[in-house]
C-alpha cells in the first residue's frame, strides 16, 4: 500500500548501482529520498561498461 505522505527524508550519498537501487527502494517505502552524486552522471562503473563492452560480450 502506497503511502500519501513521505515517512521521513533520506540522504543516499552515491549513484552507483547501489546507490539506485536504494534510492529506489527507500523512495518505494514511503520516505523522500535525496540522492547525491559527485560527477555528473549517475550509474557508477555500470555506467562505463558500454564503452568496455558495446556488444554486451561479457560474463554479467
Amino acid at each position: 500500500m502506497k503511502k500519501n505522505n513521505p515517512a521521513g527524508s533520506v540522504l543516499v550519498i552515491g549513484g552507483g548501482i547501489t546507490g539506485m537501487q536504494s534510492a529506489l527502494d527507500l523512495a518505494e517505502s514511503g520516505f523522500y529520498v535525496y540522492l547525491v552524486e559527485e560527477t555528473s552522471a549517475i550509474g557508477g562503473k555500470m555506467a562505463q561498461l558500454d564503452k568496455t563492452f558495446p556488444t554486451n560480450d561479457c560474463a554479467m
